[in-house]
């Protein structure tokens, strides 16, 4: 297990954080900062770079919102990130998730990682077909 942090309060943040903040607040027109960017805020330089590559990231481009947060929701699922479900399963949800879907993601991701295993524990040879451009 990692080292805890507490989460930096907005009242209790410097101002370079208090920005980040505000920003974070602004872009999700919310009154509020999740845990996951007040434990950051131990480390500005790694807030103010995360809250970026993700405001870049995750905005609306060749893949639709709800499209990006189900891909996020499928790795967190794999890499086993409670907070990371919980956060990106709300999202999903805010962005159209039903049920359904979220029953056929878990789906996939059980047998994309099942299967995954199996290649690699295998160490099958890929597909000439598959490689071709």
């Amino acid at each position: 297990m990692g080292a805890q942090r507490d989460p930096i309060e907005y009242a209790d943040a410097s101002a370079e954080v208090r920005a980040v903040y505000d920003d974070i607040m602004a872009t999700r027109r919310v009154d509020w900062v999740n845990n996951f960017w007040k434990v950051l805020a131990h480390d500005p330089p790694t807030l103010r770079r995360l809250w970026g590559n993700l405001r870049e990231v995750m905005a609306p481009g060749a893949l639709d919102p709800l499209t990006k947060e189900l891909l996020y929701l499928a790795v967190s699922v794999t890499n086993g990130c409670r907070y990371c479900i919980a956060s990106h399963g709300a999202s999903a949800r805010n962005k159209g998730m039903t049920e359904q879907q979220l029953s056929e993601l878990m789906a996939v991701i059980g047998l994309a990682n099942e299967t995954n295993r199996l290649a690699t524990g295998y160490d099958v040879p890929v597909d000439a077909r598959f490689t071709a451009s």
